[in-house]
């Protein structure tokens, strides 16, 4: 608003040429040789990249994952993702080979007359195409496409499969359910883009780039450019958004790289839309299939989940992690289910790669678990709403080990659920059906339990640095891209030392900190950045009370900090924290204490389990299938709160993002070629304003036990909670009960065509 704004387009380099990208018009084809003379010719042209030169420069394979174990004992499949296609190209849009120019203009104009002589190969492009028999093998090393076979995290993975199976067959009830979700992209409002420089004198790179830590995305590129990290500095200002897909290094950032060497200038690139949606990282993609057995009375049993994703063509960042180990975390939900059996199948496609996106699991699980619920009150004849208060785990039960392999620290599920339905008012939800009829309109109630693990990769550090005056520099290396470190992270230091917040600068975004840890992703910032706060502050303040003693002439025990002073308990002799920095710097140099007080610590904080019940209503026009939401209410336990207006602003947010799933966003590749058919926002639908119910929201806070702040998260509560909840509604307004009766998105035709089919 201000105008001073950083995002990478705002900070242009001295010098700096235009890089554009040829790419594969393809889903699938050999790429039998590659002519540049015409691309060359083009007035503006500097060099012309290809995969040569990529491996030329030593560079190892993009896909960087952490290993995981499959069924007896296999392992994640990883083939080589070159930055620039070398061999075959694995999808549309694929990069090829990228052209350096004066321009962006001359750049893409050289691109486009990029000769690639092509084979066209047959294409694999859905779940269900991957398994079929004869299908196109991608990958040698993946026979039947399958990239993974997990199977759960149980020790005993057979004997607690046949466990489930035999619960299942004995059991008085057994509901099914199988649901897709669809294929998403992210749409950040600000697109990928990187400025790449090389210092030849020093033999190292400078990668400014929108990213979620500029920490973790310098060991990211430093592992496959395969140079040592002191020779790769990242640097990342403002962002424009992310949500897990600006995480990890894309081919064109490494292509930059390279290519700033080989044109000896910097080398900047932004994506256009068109090439978001083509090549960042999509996601969800999966069928599920569940199985919840029930006893006579309703109570849960076992659930038996079979899970199948779409990789695409790559492992993507994190890809497998949150199809598997993301996934599975999220069950029983808020449930009591002693039994639970979950297996997974990922797969190669020739789509782009897919990687987290808010959510990142979580959505994928709570969805497939609350419609299996919706359908076990349907063939019992129990009420919806009883029979998940029924299931629910109780407080006493805290802390609960699930069957899974977590443990619940915290959480009073019964509370939040009847302040859930007393807020939404869904006693009186019938007489608004009634209403609703005289209009013309169907309505119908959704209501979800949500429970979400937040806090993955637990190592996270901070730092505290005083640089002179009355001022303290807090040092992080997780990244904000929209959440409001600046405003939050300061005040939490500031209160805990007795200090003005306008006495902390923050700042991240520059590896060079060396700050250990991972991404903003996994509403894991509070909780890994908080925990290592709390811990840089404690160890910076027994730092203090060593010096002070020396300073105030006391002994170590008779010194005390409060409110931004060391004192001697009982006299007037004090010292602020600003002056003690200083002090301790002269002493430092004079080689009278080994450190000052300029502190850097590490923790590992374990994962929280957010949660929460939403309850949704949805009015449908039964001539047009037109759908509002008319409403939607949440009550959650995030923890304690940081800040209550960012927490209200992340919960909308997230739920803006789970409507866009629910009502219109589909990524749509043609199941035979593999074309891209939604690749702008003329086909893929966003929402809108319009779109946004009325809210009511309320929080229910349980401070976590697990982390000294007492936070759970936030960040994707709404997201994971509004598909269920939403979809869960036009099922009601459509069949006037729970069952499952369309996969999303739940588009005008869809809900008319169900509403035909109802009447029928």
């Amino acid at each position: 608003m201000r105008g001073n704004g950083r995002f990478v387009a705002d900070a242009p380099e001295p010098g700096q040429a235009a890089a554009a990208f040829a790419r594969s018009p393809h889903a699938h084809a050999r790429i039998r040789g590659i002519n540049l003379d015409a691309a060359k010719k083009v007035r503006g042209v500097i060099a012309i990249v290809t995969a040569a030169d990529i491996d030329a420069a030593g560079v190892g394979s993009v896909t960087r994952h952490p290993p995981l174990p499959g069924r007896n004992g296999g392992k994640l499949v990883m083939p080589h993702r070159h930055a620039l296609a070398r061999d075959r190209a694995m999808y549309v849009g694929e990069t090829v080979a990228m052209v350096i120019a004066e321009t962006e203009f001359a750049a893409q104009d050289a691109a486009d007359l990029v000769e690639v002589d092509y084979e066209p190969l047959d294409a694999v492009i859905t779940i269900a195409a991957a398994q079929e028999s004869g299908a196109p093998q991608l990958w040698p090393e993946a026979p039947g496409n399958l990239a993974l076979d997990w199977a759960g995290t149980n020790p005993n993975p057979d004997a607690n499969a046949a466990e489930v199976e035999r619960i299942i067959a004995s059991a008085k009830h057994v509901a099914r359910v199988s649901v897709v979700q669809q294929r998403l992209t992210h749409a950040t409002m600000e697109p990928r883009g990187a400025t790449a420089s090389y210092d030849p004198k020093n033999d190292s790179y400078l990668l400014r780039v929108c990213s979620q830590s500029a920490g973790a995305m310098r060991d990211n590129a430093v592992a496959v450019m395969n140079v040592p990290k002191e020779k790769l500095r990242v640097i990342t200002e403002d962002v424009g958004g992310a949500f897990g897909m600006k995480t990890g290094a894309y081919p064109e950032y490494i292509a930059q790289l390279v290519g700033a060497k080989i044109a000896k200038r910097p080398v900047h690139w932004m994506a256009s839309r068109s090439e978001s949606f083509l090549n960042d990282a999509h996601a969800r993609d999966t069928v599920t299939e569940a199985e919840l057995a029930l006893d006579e009375n309703g109570r849960f049993l076992a659930l038996r989940i079979r899970h199948f994703a779409n990789l695409g063509a790559y492992v993507g960042s994190v890809g497998a992690n949150l199809q598997t180990l993301n996934f599975a975390r999220c069950f029983p939900g808020m449930y009591d289910i002693r039994s639970i059996d979950v297996g997974v199948k990922c797969l190669f496609t020739n789509t782009a790669p897919t990687s987290p996106y808010r959510g990142a699991g979580r959505p994928e699980a709570n969805y497939v678990l609350e419609r299996v619920i919706d359908e076990a009150a349907r063939a019992t004849g129990i009420d919806r709403a009883k029979l998940r208060k029924k299931n629910l785990i109780p407080p006493k039960a805290m802390p609960y080990k699930t069957a899974v392999g977590t443990t619940y620290d915290s959480g009073e599920f019964p509370v939040v659920f009847d302040k859930a339905i007393k807020l939404a008012d869904v006693d009186g939800f019938k007489q608004r059906r009634k209403e609703a009829l005289k209009r013309g309109k169907l309505r119908g109630l959704g209501i979800s339990c949500v429970l979400e693990h937040a806090g993955g990769a637990p190592l996270e550090g901070a730092a505290l640095r005083f640089p002179g005056g009355d001022n303290l520099t807090l040092v992080l290396n997780v990244q904000s891209t929209g959440q409001g470190h600046a405003t939050v992270f300061p005040r939490v230091v500031a209160e805990r030392l007795g200090i003005s917040a306008s006495q902390v600068v923050h700042r991240h975004g520059d590896s060079a900190n060396e700050i250990p840890g991972f991404a903003s992703v996994a509403s894991r910032s509070a909780i890994t950045a908080g925990g290592a706060m709390v811990k840089t502050i404690d160890t910076m303040l027994a730092k203090g009370k060593t010096v002070a003693a020396q300073v105030l002439e006391a002994a170590e025990a008779d010194i005390a900090y409060k409110d931004g002073r060391f004192e001697v308990v009982g006299t007037d002799k004090r010292i602020s924290l600003f002056d003690l920095a200083a002090r301790a710097k002269e002493m430092k140099q004079r080689g009278e204490i080994a450190e000052d007080l300029d502190t850097k610590a590490t923790t590992e904080t374990p994962q929280t389990f957010p949660n929460g019940v939403h309850v949704a209503e949805v009015e449908i026009d039964r001539d047009t299938g037109q759908m509002t939401v008319a409403s939607y209410t949440a009550v959650d336990d995030s923890g304690n709160i940081l800040d209550h207006m960012i927490v209200e602003g992340q919960f909308h947010g997230a739920l803006a993002q789970g409507l866009g799933q629910v009502l219109g966003e589909k990524i749509v590749y043609d199941p035979d070629g593999g074309q891209l058919l939604s690749g702008s926002f003329m086909d893929y639908a966003m929402p809108r304003a319009v779109d946004m119910p009325v809210i009511r929201d309320q929080m229910h806070i349980v401070p976590a036990t697990t982390n000294p702040l007492g936070v759970k998260g936030v960040g994707e509560a709404a997201t994971t909670g509004a598909i269920a909840t939403v979809m869960s509604a036009v099922d009601d307004a459509i069949a006037g009960a729970p069952g499952a009766l369309m996969d999303m998105p739940a588009t005008a035709e869809k809900v008319w065509k169900a509403i035909r089919a109802r009447s029928a």
